[in-house]
């Protein structure tokens, strides 16, 4: 006998009424929601049962005999009148439940309270079974207990069970939306709502409500309870676990059949279809698709739906119910629709709050007000693709999780000197949970004050190194930042110390356009102080001026120096987009045409990185419609693509380039007094050179020596009283350009148009410095060794490079054909020693003849424009000639010799 099993497992000689409980729950195998529906289980029982009885015991022998108590024979006695109330001649489990619950004072009596289980519906349930069990002839044969609701304890799950059983979390507030399913559901006809909504905006949670209310007898708002709903039990389907495993014909409609049936007879069931769109064409016939009349699930609950034979409360989202239910209007018009919205702010923290408890107990953590409030605002705020209070709840969750995991090791080292307080809050914590499922709420709200007050005891504990972690907005901070990229945690001082020198670090990577410089600082100063306007982009700005001027360099510095890598840049060549239907590239293809579900590039690169800058560069060549595409970024900071999908760029820093107005810049040269000539700035470098005839100068990449005499020269430099002037009326002519050609709408959406100014010689100068310090940088990472090149050198780059019309771009080219290619050639033969020193230097009396020494003792010397490259050894300022048979060497001699 069972009971016997359950008596020597629990070290007891004889079978109490206890073990005849257990013995019972055992036997009864197929109630999915516990024994009789009511949530019992073995693991429940037994953990109370060790409880009443001072702990668990060593089991019996298995030889030995188990007799049975005074107190089973009673509870066998009056079995026996159950069985002839009911005019039966055997035994049954429901029987042996009936008598035990006759008996106030047994021992599983005291269980069943423990338990907090309502002993009235046990017996309802009992006597149910019972009654079906007679009017099916049954009585010489054991009850089957699932026969009465096979169907829908397989496929469904009872929520009331799951409520008190605290599998389900409170539902808090949405007092409107379960009074309007309430009245729904207290309809004569269409009686049957359908919760609609977004995704995470607690369509779900709303079902689970009622169930609550059930159990409870109170509605969320503390109102009672509808009669007609007191003895209702709230049924969850599982679409794919009905239709799993229905492999033949006519399989899947015998269980629909069936289910209706169950559902019809049984009467006190509603009947939940989360995600309830899934129906159409679920197990189709024939054709398939909405409204095409195919056998399917939803076709074959509609004619039970018309008649009011059972009640069904569906969910969905918005776009499916359009997609899927619409289309099948005689499905459309079975449901009555009730919207859930997205919750406001103030009502997300409410159900965060609600929800606290369960997330505190399962990190063991505790969360501060501050970081509830912080998880609703920051994902309100930056996380525009999911809505309220899914994303906060999974922000909550995350940021309990991570301080779980960092606070393991301590947890695990202070285990055994743990705080006596911490204890006391857990079991408190245990002790309410109890309360509320035995609906002790008076008790409940007395422990909640005490939970409360150890939670601020403990507080001050964790932050001195208790072993309870405390989750604050830092952490939900970091959260945020994990998942956008986007730096939300408050500045500290290293933060608004780099903030501060933004400014003067781009202008040191950027010469000669300091107003450009001084824009972007501000606009990024005001973005990240919480001051620009929070439903636009960080900027939206417009850079003009000539090619080769620093354009697209200033926003590859920026994303370098803000976002902390050039790849957080979004480039955008417009030449590519001079079509009109190129359009579709940024947004995404739409239906029926090639493409379609890909994605935009710009859209899908925002999603993946919302903070980022975005770099439109010439976007004059355009077709106008793309201009269309930027009015809605810059005025709301959003763009929706071609699926419908909302893409934030809240977050996005925008920069325009555009060449319109170059040729007017070109066309008017700085005055001299701003500074010299080239040829005269050019022989003055050279003289200041060779002022020491004896020696050679050497420029090297992070000294001062170069720098320091670039600055003072700038310094040297006289302004024209009148060149300010000149310089705004250059820039006031250029927008008048801007104006022309762009339209007045995107004009006004612009935050700042930059003009960038023309480059001099002096800003080449500097220009050439940053580049020669790059080379070497490159030189020596790649190969360790030191690199230096002669002044002349530099000097004759300069003067190579320089280009009013192209700008900076020739001083990269100068700079690789009198320094990079002579360089490989030297690597690739092999010669040099790894950390050596390489001096570069520009023969006296040529123009494309260098020298490249290394260890003071070899030089290969390469002309580019002969085609000469040979080796010359040094010896005491002497150089030698080397290999003969070049057709320029007779030249280079004579080179060599005049500058010896």
């Amino acid at each position: 006998m069972i009971a016997q099993q359950q008596a020597k497992a629990t070290g007891s000689t004889e079978v109490n009424t206890e073990h005849l409980l257990l013995g019972l729950i055992e036997e009864d195998t197929l109630s999915k929601n516990g024994y009789l529906n009511s949530g019992l289980t073995l693991d429940g029982v037994r953990g109370v049962l060790e409880t009443l009885t001072g702990g668990k015991k060593k089991p019996v022998p298995s030889t030995e005999t188990i007799v049975f108590s005074r107190g089973v024979r009673r509870t066998f006695e009056a079995a026996t009148n159950e069985c002839k109330k009911y005019g039966v001649t055997y035994i049954s489990p429901e029987h042996i439940l009936l008598a035990l619950l006759s008996s106030q004072e047994s021992m599983a009596q005291k269980l069943l309270d423990g338990l907090g289980v309502d002993c009235e519906s046990l017996k309802a349930e009992a006597k149910k079974r019972l009654k079906g069990d007679v009017e099916e002839g049954s009585s010489l044969k054991k009850v089957d207990k699932g026969s009465g609701h096979k169907i829908l304890d397989e496929y469904c799950k009872d929520l009331c069970a799951e409520f008190k059983a605290g599998r389900i979390d409170p539902v808090i507030g949405r007092s409107h939306e379960v009074s309007r399913v309430t009245q729904i559901l207290a309809r004569r006809t269409k009686n049957n709502p359908i919760l609609l909504g977004e995704p995470g905006v607690g369509k779900t949670a709303i079902a689970e409500g009622l169930a609550a209310s059930i159990v409870l007898q109170s509605n969320p708002d503390g109102s009672p309870l509808p009669a007609f709903l007191r003895n209702k039990r709230v049924m969850q389907l599982d679409v794919g676990r009905i239709i799993s495993g229905a492999k033949e014909r006519g399989e899947l409609e015998d269980r629909m059949t069936k289910l209706v049936k169950e559902t019809k007879e049984a009467g006190d069931v509603i009947l939940i279809i989360d995600e309830v769109h899934t129906l159409v064409g679920a197990g189709s016939v024939g054709k398939t698709g909405p409204g095409s009349g195919g056998l399917d699930m939803a076709n074959m609950i509609k004619p039970a739906l018309a008649r009011g034979e059972f009640q069904i409360i569906g969910a969905t989202t918005v776009d499916e119910h359009r997609k899927y239910i619409e289309r099948d209007a005689a499905l459309e018009r079975r449901f009555q629709p009730v919207m859930v919205n997205e919750p406001t702010e103030e009502q997300a923290v409410l159900i965060l709050k609600g929800l606290r408890d369960r997330y505190e107990r399962f990190h063991k953590c505790v969360y501060t007000e501050e970081a509830v409030e912080a998880a609703v605002r920051l994902s309100s705020k930056l996380i525009a693709d999911r809505f309220l209070p899914d994303k906060a709840i999974d922000l909550m969750d995350e940021a309990g999780s991570r301080a779980r995991i960092t606070s393991y090791t301590a947890r695990q080292r202070n285990l055994q000197r743990e705080s006596p307080k911490l204890r006391d809050y857990m079991q408190v914590m245990q002790t309410k949970d109890e309360a509320i499922k035995e609906e002790l709420f008076e008790e409940a709200a007395i422990l909640h004050k005490r939970q409360t007050d150890y939670r601020v005891e403990l507080s001050g504990t964790a932050e001195s190194g208790s072993s309870l972690p405390i989750v604050d907005t830092a952490d939900i901070e970091r959260i945020v930042e994990a998942w956008t990229g986007i730096p939300v945690e408050t500045m500290g001082k290293e933060e608004k110390g780099k903030l501060g020198k933004l400014s003067s670090n781009l202008k040191q990577r950027l010469i000669g356009q300091n107003d450009a410089v001084d824009v972007l600082s501000s606009a990024l100063m005001r973005a990240r102080c919480g001051l620009k306007d929070p439903n636009k982009p960080v900027a939206s700005l417009l850079f003009v001026g000539p090619t080769g001027v620093g354009k697209t360099e200033l926003a590859k510095v920026l994303a370098e120096q803000y976002f902390g890598s050039r790849d957080a840049m979004v480039r955008l060549d417009m030449s590519e987009y001079m079509e009109r239907h190129s359009v579709s590239k940024l947004i995404g293809a739409p239906p029926g045409f090639v493409g379609y579900g890909e994605g935009g590039k710009l859209t899908e690169a925002v999603r993946r990185r919302p903070c980022c800058l975005i770099l439109m560069d010439e976007v004059e060549k355009a077709h106008p419609d793309v201009f269309n595409i930027l009015l809605q970024i810059m005025e709301d900071g959003r763009l929706t693509d071609s699926q419908g999908r909302v893409v934030s760029f809240k977050n996005a820093l925008l920069v325009l380039t555009s060449n319109i107005g170059s040729r007017l810049i070109s066309a008017t040269s700085r005055p001299l007094g701003q500074e010299e000539s080239q040829l005269a700035l050019s022989n003055r470098m050279v003289s200041s050179v060779n002022q020491d005839e004896g020696s050679s100068k050497w420029w090297e990449a992070n000294t001062s020596s170069y720098s320091s005499q670039l600055l003072s020269e700038e310094a040297e430099v006289v302004v024209d009283p009148h060149e300010e002037y000149r310089r705004q009326q250059l820039s006031a002519s250029v927008l008048e350009e801007v104006k022309r050609f762009f339209r007045p709408e995107l004009i006004n959406r612009l935050d700042e148009q930059v003009v960038f100014q023309k480059l001099g010689t002096r800003e080449i100068r500097r220009i050439a410095g940053l580049l020669i310090e790059e080379t070497v940088s490159r030189v020596r990472s790649k190969t360790g060794c030191k690199l230096k090149l002669s002044c002349k050198l530099v000097e004759q780059i300069i003067r190579e490079g320089y280009s009013e019309e192209y700008g900076a771009r020739p001083l990269r080219q100068a700079l690789v054909r009198l320094v990079e290619d002579n360089l490989s050639d030297v690597f690739l033969e092999g010669n040099i020693l790894p950390k050596s020193s390489i001096y570069m230097d520009l023969l006296e009396g040529t123009s494309g003849f260098v020298s490249v020494t290394h260890s003071v003792e070899t030089i290969t010397v390469a002309d580019h424009a002969s085609g000469f490259n040979g080796e010359i050894l040094v010896v005491q300022d002497q150089t030698i000639k080397g290999s003969k048979g070049s057709p320029s060497l007779n030249n280079l001699m004579k080179a060599l010799m005049h500058g010896s």
